[in-house]
């Protein structure tokens, strides 16, 4: 899981290990005169179930949009397409050859070259070959 700091440095999402760690500081710590209150560790323990359920859901959706990328891309291999060409600096238009995710994000191999999704202009038909 990604984890996001805040100008002050300050973490603002920790994982399953750090949560269990300031958990068990805190248990080791506490006064045995004066014991974290039932409803209070039953609130803490909540939270880490749903942490644990939130990280999992994230893995979830980041292999359910890496699949819905690559099914985008493959309903586009052997299309005509034009394209920014960051290579060339220039429009340009050719045949998609192939799909695949790389970083995350959709690239397509057309004439060569591998192009962002972002940079596809239009998507025509079918490619004929040639005689």
């Amino acid at each position: 899981m990604a984890s996001s700091v805040t100008s002050t440095g300050f973490n603002s999402q920790i994982g399953q290990d750090q949560f269990m760690k300031l958990l068990a500081a805190q248990l080791s710590y506490q006064n045995p005169l004066e014991p974290i209150p039932q409803e209070d560790m039953l609130g803490q323990l909540a939270q880490f179930s749903t942490l644990s359920g939130i990280e999992s859901l994230n893995a979830n959706f980041s292999d359910l949009y890496k699949l819905q990328s690559l099914t985008q891309g493959a309903s586009l291999v052997g299309k005509q397409v034009s394209y920014y060409s960051e290579l060339s600096q220039t429009n340009l238009t050719g045949t998609v050859n192939s799909a695949s995710v790389e970083d995350g994000s959709l690239i397509l191999s057309i004439n060569g070259e591998k192009v962002k999704l972002d940079n596809i202009t239009s998507v025509g038909t079918t490619a004929t070959p040639a005689t």
